[in-house]
């Protein structure tokens, strides 16, 4: 009898389980790797133009204190120092409001900063053709120093949306918009201070600023203002934005959220990191305006009574009345010579970009400085009319290159939370060299001519060895989101 095998009942349980693999991480990209994605087109084009020409309205402004000077101190009865006085405190608006357009620039945005001092400068510009007084023409300048003083945001548009690659090719053509607007405010004081008079001259010279009031909304708010403020939908909005009008495409991924750092302050920039930096930048705006300006000053006063040569100075101060001092107005040769010496801002921006990215931001201001501390030497060299307006047209291509160079290495040099901030308090310490500058160039240079132009040399030295010594090099360096001091905060 075969046994039987027992049946056996298996019961069969499933088990359900989930097998977790790891997600591929989503891709994202940054603010940088997105502009540098996108590439230079024709967004940067229009944004060159219409932010470039917030330099044509500036430089309009300043021009026009050179060329109503000789009208408004034969309208008023001006002394030297008087007629100076009015450029040291337009400068002093600018001094003042620097920081403060900064301050609010990195909290409120660039964009809207930008239009509002554009609005402010061109309203206080045009009531001054009304001023019937020395003292309300003065103060009413000083408002209009305040405003141009915030122009300096659409230079930092233009460095934040701008690739890395062309800031150093690009950027320094917007010296050409500075000198098409000094060329445009002398070509029309020219035509028309002789007939309509210098307060026409005053209302039309706004005219840029109000249609730059118009163009303004071709160009958003910076894409990294709105990082900075944890806003990245806005900010990959105006990436889009830019990328449709450049026909190109933004990396794979969405843009990537920072954690919101803390806002920027004063502080900040005399912190460990940037202690040095800012030290040393600051004395090297002081002596970057100090120089220019003084230079600009100097120009008309050496080439129409040059103090150097001596004699020519003496007969003329013996043969001038009270009366001839105070009405003596530019005529056409003297238009002419400041249209000369200006287009010697010209003259170095063929090469600026190709200076600028072969020896970088240091180097290549260290080499400007020291040159112009050389060529402000040659002048105390008694010497032909030909051969100084050759060393003038040189020495301002200097000097405009000084600027250049040391305003894209500010708003490359510090992060997004203190771009603005770090900018407008150089930009505050630039204009107390020109608040100097007119009573070197026009009271100090009269009596000792050596002593105000070896003074001048002698700012541009220092300042060429400290852009040498400074601690950071920008050249092909990605812009900082964040301070790194900050990051963890």
């Amino acid at each position: 009898m075969t046994s039987r095998k027992p049946t056996v009942h298996y019961i069969h349980m499933e088990e359900c389980c989930t097998l977790s693999f790891p997600k591929a991480p989503k891709k994202s990209y940054t603010v940088e790797e997105a502009v540098e994605a996108i590439g230079f087109g024709r967004f940067h084009i229009l944004l060159l133009t219409i932010m470039g020409s917030t330099s044509v309205a500036e430089a309009m402004e300043i021009m026009l204190l050179a060329v109503i000077s000789p009208v408004i101190r034969c309208e008023w009865r001006l002394e030297e120092w008087q007629v100076a006085m009015v450029t040291t405190m337009v400068f002093l608006g600018f001094m003042s409001c620097s920081w403060i357009w900064g301050y609010l620039a990195d909290r409120y945005g660039r964009w809207k900063i930008l239009l509002l001092v554009t609005v402010w400068s061109s309203y206080y510009s045009g009531v001054t053709s009304f001023a019937h007084t020395y003292v309300w023409f003065v103060f009413l300048r000083c408002m209009v120093g305040c405003g141009v003083a915030g122009h300096s945001q659409g230079f930092i548009l233009m460095t934040e949306f701008m690739p890395s690659i062309y800031r150093g090719r690009i950027l320094p053509l917007g010296q050409i918009f500075w000198l098409l607007g000094s060329i445009i405010e002398i070509l029309l004081a020219y035509l028309i201070i002789p007939t309509l008079g210098w307060r026409w001259l005053v209302r039309i010279s706004t005219i840029p600023s109000i249609i730059l009031l118009v163009l303004f909304k071709c160009i958003p708010e910076s894409a990294r203002y709105y990082v900075s403020e944890g806003n990245p939908q806005l900010a990959a909005k105006t990436l889009n934005y830019i990328a449709k009008l450049n026909r190109s495409c933004l990396p794979p991924g969405s843009l990537a959220e920072i954690e919101t750092p803390k806002k920027g302050r004063l502080f900040d920039l005399i912190d460990t990191e940037f202690r040095r930096t800012t030290l040393q930048s600051w004395f090297i705006w002081l002596g970057t305006a100090f120089a220019y300006y003084g230079l600009v000053l100097t120009s008309s006063e050496l080439l129409e009574n040059n103090p150097v040569c001596g004699s020519k100075g003496e007969s003329k101060a013996v043969i001038n009345t009270l009366e001839t001092c105070h009405c003596k107005t530019f005529e056409s040769a003297d238009y002419q010579t400041m249209i000369i010496s200006t287009l010697g801002e010209f003259l170095f921006v063929p090469f600026s970009p190709f200076v600028i990215e072969t020896l970088g931001r240091r180097r290549s201001l260290a080499l400007t400085m020291g040159a112009s501390g050389i060529f402000f030497l040659f002048l105390n060299f008694c010497s032909s009319r030909g051969v100084l307006t050759a060393l003038l047209f040189i020495l301002r291509a200097l000097v405009s290159a000084n600027f250049t160079i040391i305003y894209i290495y500010t708003a490359e040099v510090y992060p997004t939370t203190i771009r603005s901030l770090g900018l407008g308090s150089c930009s505050s310490m630039a204009r107390i060299g020109a608040m100097v500058a007119p009573f070197v160039a026009q009271v100090l240079l009269g009596t000792w001519p050596i002593t105000a132009l070896c003074l001048f040399s002698a700012v541009c030295l220092i300042c060429s060895v400290l852009a040498y010594t400074l601690p950071i090099e920008t050249k092909g360096r990605a812009m900082q989101e964040i301070n790194p001091s900050s990051s963890s905060i």
